[in-house]
């Protein structure tokens, strides 16, 4: 098993790290690939931002009544 990963691996080890089912082998795998790639930091810095959103208690949604006038214009929508 390699230290080293290919980004595919290392967001996919990011996920886990997210949810907290990352081994701690994986999340040394994910930080030494971080150190090396702007592109997957960014990834991750986007995935803990998502989280903290979510985690955010403050947000509403949209009223079950007004999801389902919307689904049903997006399927006339469509089937046109």
């Amino acid at each position: 098993m390699s230290i080293f990963l290919k980004c595919e691996e290392a967001n996919h080890k990011c996920d886990k790290n997210q949810y907290k089912e990352a081994s701690f082998f994986e999340m040394i795998q994910l930080n030494i690939h971080l150190i090396y790639c702007r592109v997957c930091r960014k990834y991750s810095s986007r995935n803990n931002k998502l989280t903290k959103a979510f985690k955010n208690k403050n947000f509403k949604t949209m009223p079950l009544d007004q999801k389902i006038k919307l689904q049903e214009r997006l399927r006339q929508e469509i089937s046109k």
